[in-house]
């Protein structure tokens, strides 16, 4: 696998989180898409594309901000082929057995289940904790990180990073600092969401430059609001939505979802927050809930689509 080399031209990978910093200051429209495994990958999907069937003008974002799931929908929608891998996708959901690629099927081995129940039961995201959550990704038996780059560039069917508005959120395993790829960095678009899609004791981490990278959820945000922190007004399409009763984990402190969006309106973004309802965590990862995905994102695009209107348009 090709990486690249930093050099003095090309920004550092590493970017706190800040919204003080208002990275998103002198736009106007921005999207943040967030994780949730195969079934949001499929919702987000439908959703996006009833938005835009819709007259949504999801095209005119200045900024897409992508978290796991949402890196390879953010790649698809900047890469301008949301209708075209939405077709593919209902395809998928008709044959499970094609999108298994990129969900692990067996029985996991020790070493994964110690990331997997680090990750999962952890209650903060200080750098220790994140570090630590790392170090066990990395000594994790997992599916090889080649592998899934590979199945993310099957699925996603496009390669060319061509869009300046893309942001891929990733975690370096051994570091814990939180990074951002970005086009300049030289990479491809299955390099950038493999490495934001790498669940620690699902996946090994990606290499990217010389770093290996970790699902960028860990980090404690699933979203990364703070990258579109000061524009004019942004749409968060997040797994626990604008509920305000999340009760935390994984990294993500109790309610931590509604302390980001408020954090993100302090900075004088005015914000939509959309996402399912009624998901169950042992459904994200499995490749029969993309059918209902499905319905269910069209369903919210339906419902949403005539106040986004007004709100994006």
């Amino acid at each position: 696998m090709s990486t690249s080399r930093t050099n003095a031209a090309v920004p550092d990978l590493a970017q706190p989180i800040s919204f003080e910093d208002r990275y998103g200051a002198g736009t106007d429209r921005a999207i943040s898409l967030g994780g949730g495994g195969l079934f949001f990958v499929a919702w987000q999907i439908a959703y996006l594309n009833g938005l835009r069937s819709r007259g949504v003008r999801l095209d005119a974002a200045e900024t897409v901000v992508g978290t796991s799931a949402g890196s390879i929908v953010a790649a698809i929608l900047t890469a301008r082929k949301l209708q075209r891998f939405g077709m593919k996708v209902e395809l998928l959901a008709k044959v499970p057995a094609l999108v298994e690629a990129l969900a692990p099927i067996g029985d996991p081995l020790a070493s994964q289940m110690r990331a997997t129940n680090l990750f999962g039961t952890a209650t903060d995201a200080e750098p220790d904790t994140i570090r630590a959550i790392g170090h066990a990704a990395l000594a994790a038996s997992a599916m090889p990180a080649e592998k899934l780059q590979r199945s993310i560039g099957l699925v996603m069917g496009a390669r060319t990073w061509r869009s300046a508005a893309l942001q891929i959120s990733t975690v370096d395993s051994y570091t814990g600092e939180r990074l951002i790829l970005r086009r300049e960095h030289g990479l491809t678009l299955p390099q950038a969401a493999a490495a934001s899609a790498s669940v620690p004791g699902l996946f090994q981490p990606q290499l990217i430059q010389d770093r290996r990278c970790m699902d960028g959820g860990v980090s404690g945000s699933g979203t990364h609001c703070d990258r579109i922190a000061g524009s004019r007004r942004a749409l968060v399409v997040s797994l626990v939505g604008s509920d305000a009763t999340t009760p935390g984990g994984m990294t993500m402190a109790p309610d931590g979802q509604i302390d980001e969006i408020a954090r993100l309106r302090d900075t004088g973004t005015e914000v939509r927050v959309v996402g399912p309802s009624g998901v169950s965590i042992d459904e994200l990862m499995d490749p029969s809930s993309v059918a209902t995905a499905l319905e269910q994102g069209e369903a919210q695009a339906e419902h949403d689509a005539a106040d986004l209107l007004t709100f994006w348009n």
